[in-house]
């Protein structure tokens, strides 16, 4: 055991490793919050979707890059500005773009929303391979993609600015909460009730669908474009095994969520597993052992 937290206090010692799990534990709270909203309301998937559209606009920052590196000789300013902000520029404003699509689109009578969520996302994630394969930045295609669908190590180089963004962040999603929460909790249970009682329930949707297109471009580095739709789902689920009122379950997806992304990032670094894979194991983990508990409960 003393060993045990040897080791954890040199790992801890590195700035890189701090910074992960701040990073981590923001990202694992700030996803807990919008996953009991977005699974209460059925449209748990659009986490899948948006991560694949970032996927695809991370592609095309790739390819922005490197040509407009190939056109200027190494010297143009916009491709290195690309380069230091990991294709944000591009990933992110084409992913808020497309949460206002799926809002939109999956309102539409003739197109539903999970029809709207698979047609946008295998699109995006299809375009974004074809373009890393024609166009790739380095020899190991393979390697960069499975990297970016699966989480890699960017997390541990994280600088101290991407902290305080996440921190920012973290705060904007614990206030819009705390805010609105009577208002989320009108549009999440009776979207139909709180038009009628004079809520601007569309305008509360594309609020959840913008901050939930944020943290999941922010989340890229963490888990990975295919493993974010757990962070989102699991720890909710597993808090609704349990407890029946919103707030209750709010707080304990949150604490699951936080506890499941912690151990998982310590895991990872004292068996050298994938970052992202960890995390939702752990949150796999937790989701099953929370529904024996429901089980044995409802027996008893």
């Amino acid at each position: 055991m003393s060993e045990l937290t040897e080791t954890l206090q040199y790992y801890f010692s590195f700035p890189f490793v701090k910074y992960a799990m701040i990073v981590g534990l923001l990202i694992a709270l700030c996803s807990s919050l919008l996953g009991v909203t977005l699974v209460l309301k059925r449209f748990s998937f659009i986490g899948d979707g948006l991560s694949h559209v970032a996927f695809g606009a991370m592609a095309v920052s790739t390819v922005l890059s490197v040509s407009l590196k190939q056109a200027s000789h190494g010297e143009s300013a916009f491709a290195k500005f690309l380069e230091d902000t990991n294709g944000m520029a591009i990933i992110l404003p084409v992913t808020l773009l497309a949460a206002v699509l799926l809002l939109r689109t999956g309102q539409n009578t003739k197109i539903k929303g999970d029809a709207a969520i698979a047609m946008i996302s295998v699109g995006a994630l299809a375009v974004g391979y074809m373009l890393i394969n024609l166009y790739s930045a380095s020899a190991n295609v393979a390697g960069d993609v499975c990297s970016t669908l699966f989480g890699s190590t960017s997390i541990l180089t994280l600088t101290e600015g991407e902290v305080w963004l996440c921190a920012a962040l973290a705060v904007v999603v614990l206030a819009v909460f705390v805010i609105f929460y009577n208002r989320i909790f009108s549009v999440t249970f009776d979207e139909s009730f709180a038009k009628a009682s004079g809520v601007k329930a569309d305008g509360y949707n594309l609020l959840i669908a913008i901050i939930t297109a944020l943290i999941i471009v922010l989340a890229m580095n963490l888990v990975g474009s295919l493993l974010i739709s757990a962070l989102i789902i699991f720890p909710a689920l597993s808090a609704m095994r349990l407890f029946k009122s919103f707030l209750s379950v709010i707080i304990c997806s949150a604490v699951i969520s936080v506890i499941c992304a912690g151990v998982g990032i310590i895991a990872s670094i004292l068996f050298s597993t994938p970052v992202g894979s960890t995390i939702v194991s752990a949150d796999i983990i937790v989701f099953f052992g929370f529904s024996v508990v429901s089980a044995i409960t409802r027996r008893n």
